[in-house]
């Protein structure tokens, strides 16, 4: 069994929730396996630096642009989000920026609304400009456990741009791609499992 095959074993389901019609895909379990939760991480940065980081490489203008080139934030969804970004922007040697419902967040916020499979919800991220490495705006990454219609990860990729960064890369352990989320999106994509 390849580890992302493992990964996947871990996961529960839960009919009807959190409404009627709703399949659950909780990725909790994981975190009960250490060595499980280990693997996870090392896929998301194994893919960052191999695929993410080369292609902005890629793209820069000049040799010094291309030596600074980083990520400078990852952005995390409330609330499974806040499980993987930190552990990312850690050994990414980037700053950590929460993503919450509205209401939750101390300050000046910027608010987008996003609609998903069962509602409405508004998010919140602090009003602060996020720094850069090159000079241009910040390159983030939004993580999150799971894309299903889109909603809540293109509302944050709004909020970056309400703060002048730029979403270089969504990344996700799960996606249910016959919902098209990811099409949705502003930047490419990258999910770990695909379920149903």
């Amino acid at each position: 069994m390849s580890d992302v095959e493992h990964l996947k074993s871990l996961f529960e389901f839960h009919p009807d929730f959190p409404q009627k019609g709703v399949n659950f895909c909780d990725i909790l379990p994981v975190l009960r396996d250490p060595i499980a939760f280990e693997s996870l991480i090392t896929h998301m940065l194994h893919h960052i630096f191999s695929v993410t980081l080369p292609k902005l490489r890629a793209a820069a203008k000049t040799d010094e642009e291309r030596k600074r080139v980083k990520i400078d934030a990852v952005v995390g969804l409330d609330a499974r989000g806040f499980l993987f970004g930190p552990q990312l922007a850690q050994r990414l040697g980037a700053a950590f920026l929460p993503v919450r419902k509205r209401g939750k967040l101390p300050g000046e916020n910027v608010q987008a609304e996003y609609v998903k499979e069962y509602g409405k919800d508004i998010f919140e991220m602090p009003s602060r400009t996020i720094e850069s490495s090159h000079g241009g705006p910040a390159n983030i990454i939004v993580v999150d456990d799971l894309i299903a219609t889109g909603g809540s990860a293109g509302a944050a990729g709004e909020l970056v741009k309400k703060v002048g960064g730029k979403t270089v890369e969504y990344i996700f352990v799960v996606a249910i791609p016959f919902l098209k989320g990811e099409e949705k999106l502003d930047a490419p994509s990258y999910h770990l499992v695909e379920v149903d």
